[in-house]
């Protein structure tokens, strides 16, 4: 699809970059024979694509991914949710992905609300779990509270509190974004990652962000949003979950802002990162249990 929007960032540096990352997307989802990718949506934000899988009887789940992550990554995640609940997931318009790949220049926090509240009624005409990591917590929470949304359970969610910027982050960080390969991949997952998913060989995921790292633009981990975004969330049933090892957004970092803004307690999961959600899928099934 192309990236025409003359007002937003483009994600790929050149259009064989975005073909090689979506057939990437394209192969990891077609591991999953029950997933059914959606007619295409047409947002403010550019073309959005979106899939459902079959499940069993509980609320649905509605999967919002992080940055530089999709559904494909989640692949592995919905299937276990897929057990107990029909499960839908999106890309982010302006992410690596199959969504278009044109991210908005300015207001972020405030087009990508937008673009939640236009999505989310094409997607379901019943209530669904908002089950949203990292960038996709900030997106869900920039929206308006809608019947549609049953509860939302946030994992390491960006858009409380300014993530966690340190020394060893730049360390692995910089030299991945200049010159991409797989070690470089695995030394930035390892270090988003809880003890027990730390590897001395390849990260599962280190193909994954290499591709990432050679043709995207990757963008920022967005700040806090205004109290006029998260105030309204307060009539919602809300879990906040983080890894007890999440770098970015640790327990003590979330606790404050959680409890003031959305008077939500702070779930710990116990040896994971900030990849939480691809860590403890098992764990991640649980806490949209607690809010069926």
């Amino acid at each position: 699809m192309p990236d025409s929007n003359p007002q937003g960032v483009r994600v790929y540096r050149s259009e064989a970059g975005a073909r090689e990352v979506r057939a990437w997307c394209g192969r990891r989802l077609a591991d999953w024979p029950e997933l059914t990718a959606l007619p295409e949506l047409d947002t403010a934000l550019g073309a959005t694509r979106a899939f459902r899988a079959p499940g069993g009887d509980a609320t649905p789940v509605l999967v919002l991914s992080g940055t530089n992550f999709n559904s494909a990554t989640s692949v592995d995640t919905a299937r276990v949710i897929a057990r107990d609940r029909r499960v839908l997931l999106a890309d982010l318009p302006g992410q690596p992905g199959l969504s278009a790949g044109v991210r908005p220049r300015t207001d972020r926090a405030s087009a990508y609300g937008s673009w939640f509240d236009e999505v989310l009624p094409q997607l379901t005409e019943r209530p669904v779990t908002v089950l949203a990591h990292s960038l996709g917590a900030a997106v869900a929470l920039a929206a308006k509270p809608s019947q549609l949304v049953h509860a939302l359970v946030l994992v390491g969610p960006a858009g409380l509190t300014t993530a966690a910027k340190s020394p060893e982050l730049m360390r692995v960080a910089l030299p991945w974004m200049i010159g991409p390969h797989e070690g470089k991949s695995t030394r930035l997952l390892n270090f988003m990652s809880g003890p027990g998913h730390v590897t001395t060989g390849v990260h599962p995921y280190a193909g994954w962000m290499t591709l990432v790292g050679r043709h995207c633009r990757t963008s920022l981990a967005p700040g806090p949003l205004p109290l006029e975004c998260l105030r309204p969330w307060e009539g919602t049933p809300v879990i906040v979950a983080t890894g007890s090892h999440d770098a970015l957004y640790s327990p003590a970092r979330l606790h404050g802002p959680a409890r003031r803004f959305l008077d939500a307690d702070v779930a710990v999961m116990e040896g994971a990162g900030h990849l939480a959600l691809n860590e403890q899928p098992e764990r991640v099934a649980e806490l949209l249990r607690s809010v069926d």
